[in-house]
């Protein structure tokens, strides 16, 4: 993504929501650590996330500020809205978290109500430590998806990448139903979907694909490997497509040769499971109605131990190495769906002692009256003969 994927008056549209909740939360600052925060509010497409980095924001109108290392500048200057630019580094090391002290300092935020993004994978723990000290009684809370929660809802841009994005996964799809055959290892299919789908645009994903056959069916993310494929194999692939840096998830279960009666009873199970998903989510719902929904028909085959993970999530544009959003469609979530949301569909039954694991995976854009589900490609279980 750049600033050049969205009009600036979405851009401006986006940082003034962002700053009507600072002033609903009391905040005169936000400092914003997440990749996909400062991406959806300056455009940055940047790397920068693999270090240091930051965006400044006040709650009154006003200049954005990013702290970020001195090799990504020309890509700020060039491809993001951001009115002061402060790097560090370059050449030789430099502390980030001195060059952030000077800026906070000279901004006011000593002297403010501060909120912080304390992301998951992108702000050091030591980082983290010295930033809370250094800002004290000025760090009053820690509003970690105000921005992601503001997002979760898509405009009519985003939706049409995410349609483009969904449009790639199923001619990657299409590729890895022709490419599957004995002999070929993992590895070798893998090479082909991802041939497919970046000559036909996609990005690359924030997630590497999952693929995998045979004895390997019950790991529930296994990555390709050199593995050969042998007849009698069951498996499943899931990966992202991406346009513009937003994300079409799709996952498919697959059999060389005739599927046994335990295969097919456990892909139609999921099967099942997902269609009750999509059949109950609609706006104005707890995220919790879908899962439960998926949960009952899982529960109820005697399978619920197989149930490993979330029945669904918020599905955004990513930055390795998630493309997911902070809404969970699993027991004890606080969202609400609502028109506009893009989330997954993905109701597991991965079974170790057997060996076996199936999921189909797909992606659902909430609409003013139900859902609608995005991928063309055939929910049915691939058979190679």
């Amino acid at each position: 993504m750049s600033r050049y994927d969205f009009s600036f008056d979405e851009f401006s549209s986006r940082r003034q929501r962002v700053r009507n909740a600072m002033q609903n939360a009391g905040l005169d600052w936000m400092v914003l650590f997440h990749p996909v925060s400062i991406h959806w509010l300056t455009g940055s497409d940047a790397k920068s996330y693999q270090e240091f980095q930051c965006l400044l924001l006040s709650a009154e109108p006003g200049p954005i500020t990013v702290i970020t290392r001195e090799g990504e500048r020309c890509e700020f200057e060039q491809d993001a809205f951001v009115d002061q630019l402060i790097t560090f580094g370059g050449p030789e090391p430099e502390d980030p978290v001195q060059l952030f002290e000077q800026t906070v300092r000279s901004l006011g935020l000593i002297q403010a109500r501060v909120g912080m993004e304390v992301p998951a994978y992108y702000l050091h723990p030591k980082d983290y430590v010295r930033i809370r000290d250094l800002l004290g009684k000025a760090l009053v809370a820690e509003p970690s998806n105000l921005v992601h929660d503001l997002k979760l809802v898509k405009s009519p841009n985003e939706l049409q990448y995410i349609r483009e994005a969904s449009r790639i996964a199923d001619l990657g799809m299409s590729v890895f139903r022709q490419s599957l055959s004995e002999s070929k290892t993992e590895l070798e299919v893998a090479g082909d979907v991802y041939q497919c789908l970046m000559s036909s645009g996609s990005f690359l994903a924030a997630s590497p694909m999952n693929l995998v056959s045979g004895e390997r069916s019950c790991y529930s993310h296994g990555a390709p490997t050199d593995r050969k494929l042998r007849r009698g194999d069951y498996g499943s692939i899931e990966y992202g497509a991406v346009f513009r840096r937003y994300t079409s998830t799709i996952g498919r279960q697959f059999c060389l040769g005739t599927p046994t009666s335990r295969m097919l009873e456990l892909y139609d199970l999921v099967r099942r499971a997902a269609d009750a998903f999509i059949a109950a989510a609609r706006p104005g719902i707890p995220a919790t109605e879908p899962h439960l929904a998926a949960k009952q028909i899982i529960a109820e085959a005697g399978l619920d131990h197989g149930r490993v993970h979330t029945s669904g999530y918020g599905l955004a544009p990513g930055f390795p190495p998630t493309w997911g959003e902070p809404m969970h469609l699993f027991g004890g979530s606080q969202y609400t769906l609502a028109a506009g949301m893009v989330v997954t569909v993905e109701p597991p039954v991965f079974l170790g002692d057997e060996k076996l694991g199936a999921r189909l995976i797909d992606n659902l854009l909430i609409t003013e009256d139900g859902a609608e589900l995005l991928s063309t490609f055939s929910r049915d279980l691939i058979v190679v003969d």
